[in-house]
């Protein structure tokens, strides 16, 4: 098992799984950096954490905006040197059924950009931080639900649904993960997806179909078997369903596809060509406490 992690991010950490990952990490001689939108639960699990002997800070940023994502990446990086363990969790689910079409602030699909695009944006600008000290590890909450990608039709201008909206972004995510593993792993970062539990008992579930399949407790225990496991190199990159290794939609196994989705999803968030252009104009750690 790996204990190696001391200062850990998690995003979407004031409800549901986020929130009872992130105080089942807290432990003394850890630092964990908590975010969510809400200032008041966000308070709540910071206190919780640190009761249990954790340094913490929350910060509240709306993933429906790339700005606030981009100012939470500064900010983390004004307050640590490095990240050994990023787990990006924040996500908004299918939504009330017969839900219409909902875009971002920038105009995007809201479920990609919340789903994929913002931790996709904000995993690269802090990627000094993830190779800082490494072994390190980025853990991307996806799901079972996973619809095939049209690139034609990325931001579902036609044939909309939330089910679609939320699959389609998911399976993004496992399709990142494979190729951010295959490009970071050998610089000793382990990057892997999972599908946590069925319907768990979270607000997202119970807003969208009511009546959970599973306890947040069963996630929990997916999302921990990743942070403590020995990940061999033949797994980075992997997708877990629970607590083990599940092969994700077909279109997944398409490399070519994979790189489509990385060159446009660059472009949808910004990014110049070069890897990590965005984050010159800050330095990781220079007032970190």
């Amino acid at each position: 098992m790996d204990h190696s992690f001391t200062t850990i991010v998690v995003t979407g950490s004031t409800d549901g799984l986020g929130r009872a990952v992130a105080l089942e990490l807290a432990a003394p001689g850890r630092r964990l950096i908590l975010h969510g939108r809400d200032l008041e639960r966000g308070e709540e699990v910071r206190r919780g954490a640190v009761e249990k002997g954790a340094q913490a800070q929350f910060h509240r940023a709306d993933f429906a905006s790339l700005a606030e994502v981009r100012a939470l990446a500064e900010t983390i990086g004004r307050e640590v040197d490095r990240v050994d363990l990023l787990i990006n969790n924040a996500g908004i689910g299918f939504g009330p059924p017969l839900q219409r079409r909902q875009t971002s602030v920038d105009g995007l699909e809201l479920r990609l950009a919340v789903n994929y695009l913002a931790p996709y944006l904000l995993t690269e600008l802090l990627r000094p931080l993830i190779l800082a000290r490494p072994p390190s590890r980025v853990i991307n909450v996806a799901s079972a639900g996973q619809h095939p990608i049209d690139f034609s039709n990325l931001m579902l201008t036609e044939g909309y649904s939330g089910s679609r909206a939320y699959r389609q972004a998911k399976l993004a995510m496992i399709m990142w993960t494979m190729e951010l593993a295959a490009e970071l792993g050998p610089q000793g970062v382990t990057v892997v997806s999972l599908h946590p539990a069925p319907f768990m008992n979270t607000t997202m579930v119970r807003q969208a179909w009511g009546v959970p399949m599973s306890s947040v407790a069963q996630g929990v225990a997916a999302v921990m078997n990743l942070v403590e496991m020995d990940i061999p190199p033949e797994l980075n990159g992997a997708y877990f369903n629970g607590l083990s290794r599940a092969s994700p939609h077909a279109q997944a196994q398409d490399v070519e596809v994979r790189r489509q989705l990385v060159e446009m999803t660059r472009k949808l968030v910004g990014l110049d060509a070069e890897v990590g252009a965005v984050t010159r104009t800050w330095t990781p750690g220079s007032s970190s406490a």
